[in-house]
């Protein structure tokens, strides 16, 4: 897992799926843990937890125990699993959604008026604008 990310949501829980959904436009509902992603996963040797029991852990909202585990950042995203499964559930976007949501949560915002006068004047306006972009709420 990437150092720079906590083991923690700073999101309400009840949220937590439907920020998913947003984000992959899968409902891990349609799952019904036949088991085919994970068969067929070229990566399941080296994960901790299988991906269909990551599906089941965002299903009965077990989100805490999701993030004691690495299989979320061992995901290929080969589509091997989203090829195999019969209700078309896509879940490599939902890996990357999770990741994606664990990221954003550990943004550290940046406010113009942290960046001292003197640098600035030195700092390409290009890098400035890129930055209040990227690191702003």
């Amino acid at each position: 897992m990437p150092e720079n990310t906590k083991k923690e949501l700073n999101i309400k829980p009840e949220e937590i799926l439907e920020i998913i959904k947003d984000i992959s436009g899968q409902d891990v509902y349609v799952c019904y843990q036949c088991g085919k992603c994970t068969a067929g996963c070229p990566m399941s040797e080296n994960m901790d937890i299988m991906p269909n029991q990551i599906i089941r852990l965002l299903q009965i909202g077990a989100f805490d125990e999701l993030l004691k585990h690495n299989t979320i950042w061992l995901c290929a995203s080969c589509l091997t699993c989203t090829s195999r499964c019969p209700k078309g559930v896509d879940l490599a976007r939902i890996m990357e959604a999770v990741r994606l949501l664990l990221l954003r949560q550990n943004v550290a915002y940046l406010n113009a008026s942290d960046i001292p006068e003197e640098d600035r004047e030195e700092l390409p306006i290009q890098a400035l604008v890129g930055a209040m972009r990227k690191y702003s709420p």
